[in-house]
């Protein structure tokens, strides 16, 4: 049987190939409406997958996950805009954004909760220059993607010096979905 992705060497790790295989296969039969079990774009952004010696390329992986996540919410996109029309869906993804907003608002240094002592977090300066990006997006038209946000690093801290990771990655996540609901 061919590997459905490049396999990094023996002495790195990659994704178990298994899981990966178990994953696509579904998402495969679920988009092709051959499944009982319903699996989202959330469901997609989220999965994660065991780390083993010579498993798959994440790199590679990551990137079909992301196509596989853009057809997702394309195809959700498409069947809202055939039963409720096209301001509809605008009108849905304006209130999405809405629940972004009040946190974009924030002074910079202040747009989420802390670390505690000794947990791993974000820099601030980084999370808050990202977030200017998406108010320049939202109140001027700059342009920003998906992928933009999806594929943003932000420098580590620890502690009281830094963002929590947990709130910082669920706002970003969210307005992934909003972007791609307009790509």
């Amino acid at each position: 049987m061919t590997a459905m992705f490049r396999t990094v060497g023996r002495l790195h790790q990659g994704y178990e190939s298994e899981q990966v295989d178990a994953f696509f296969d579904h998402a495969r039969k679920v988009y092709e409406g051959d499944a009982s079990e319903p699996l989202s774009a959330d469901d997609v952004r989220t999965i994660a997958f065991d780390l083993v010696h010579g498993g798959y390329d994440p790199v590679h992986v990551d990137a079909a996950l992301d196509r596989l996540e853009r057809a997702f919410v394309h195809r959700r996109r498409t069947e809202y805009v055939a039963n409720h029309g096209q301001q509809a869906w605008m009108d849905h993804l304006a209130g999405q954004a809405r629940t972004l907003y009040g946190r974009l608002t924030r002074p910079d240094g202040e747009r989420f909760a802390r670390a505690r002592r000794g947990e791993p977090a974000y820099d601030p300066d980084d999370v808050d220059d990202l977030c200017h990006r998406l108010v320049d997006y939202f109140d001027h038209g700059q342009p920003l993607t998906s992928d933009e946000v999806r594929h943003a690093t932000f420098a580590r801290r620890t502690g009281r010096r830094g963002y929590a990771e947990p709130a910082v990655d669920a706002f970003f996540a969210r307005a992934v979905e909003v972007l791609l609901g307009v790509e």
